[in-house]
């Protein structure tokens, strides 16, 4: 590893955090004329079709026989629950605080770590961990006689990635990456098949609450306006992936996590100019606090050459 490829692997890096950006912006912009789950299944359709071109292209055999059936299942269940969370959260949060919100995931990690994997994380790290929570509670700003649960769906989705980032740590001894990705595909788009037999034709949306609408809608009522945005999303979703992907095979994994914190800057920019969102002081001052907290474990990591959090792409 050189350091023109540290340079490749962070301009991959930025890029793939732009097109989330950009993901994210268009799940915001249209979330009032599609169904949560039609947007999912039609996100991660297009995304599996690009990969099976990909793998075509690259003449890999896809192989879906996992050596970890129960585990495998178990990781597609967290990864769908985990981003069903944080696309609810885009209905009534700021991209930013969003996004902020979601990288608390590198501190579930490492707690999980300790716990399933049994790592030693020393007492600078448990350090970083606790000031990094500091800085949700302070983005969070809750006020206990009129909290809303629904406020934590970025950490929800944060603690389902971690579990998925574990079982992850798990299985790839044996399962390779695109067996891995297929698995969340077709799992995405199974789960989401299932809810639209079940709630499809929106017999269950009876709530004024926008997010419920979102969860809830019916399917297909604004095909010719929401599915273009639907498939940008999903060509958007797959590149960036791609693009991450190859920066951690790239580079440093340790330079490469740092950079995916480009995303909070994307978010701030992209909700300013698009949503005419303005961070609060207190959300600024979380995002530093959570930002530095993160930094300091990977670095921890590198040091201690306990890549855990560093070895695999945030999103």
């Amino acid at each position: 590893m050189n350091a023109q490829d540290n340079k490749k692997s962070i301009i991959y890096t930025l890029s793939g955090m732009a097109l989330f950006s950009i993901q994210d912006s268009l799940i915001k912009f249209i979330y009032n004329d599609t169904a949560l789950y039609e947007l999912y299944f039609g996100r991660t359709f297009v995304a599996f079709i690009l990969l099976l071109i990909f793998m075509w292209f690259k003449k890999e055999k896809l192989i879906l026989k996992t050596h970890y059936p129960f585990l495998t299942i178990f990781r597609v269940i967290l990864f769908f629950c985990g981003f069903s969370f944080f696309y609810i959260s885009l209905t009534f949060m700021k991209l930013a605080m969003a996004n902020a919100l979601f990288f608390s995931s590198p501190f579930f990690v490492t707690i999980f770590a300790k716990i399933f994997l049994k790592e030693e994380i020393s007492i600078r790290r448990i350090s970083a961990i606790i000031v990094g929570f500091i800085g949700v509670y302070i983005i969070l700003n809750p006020d206990f006689k009129n909290f809303k649960p629904m406020n934590l769906a970025p950490i929800a989705c944060a603690l389902c990635y971690a579990g998925s980032m574990i079982i992850l740590k798990l299985t790839n001894d044996k399962d390779n990456v695109y067996t891995q990705l297929a698995h969340l595909y077709i799992g995405a788009i199974s789960i989401s098949v299932l809810f639209y037999i079940f709630t499809g034709d929106g017999k269950f949306n009876t709530f004024s609450d926008p997010s419920m609408q979102f969860i809830l809608r019916e399917w297909f009522t604004n095909p010719k306006e929401a599915w273009p945005i639907i498939t940008i999303m999903g060509f958007c979703g797959a590149a960036a992936f791609a693009l991450i992907f190859n920066a951690y095979n790239l580079g440093s994994p340790s330079t490469v996590s740092l950079f995916e914190y480009s995303l909070i800057i994307y978010s701030i920019i992209v909700g300013y100019f698009l949503f005419q969102e303005t961070p609060s002081v207190r959300t600024l001052i979380g995002i530093v606090i959570i930002i530095s907290s993160g930094s300091y474990i990977y670095f921890r990591e590198k040091v201690k050459d306990q890549l855990i959090v560093t070895e695999n792409p945030i999103r």
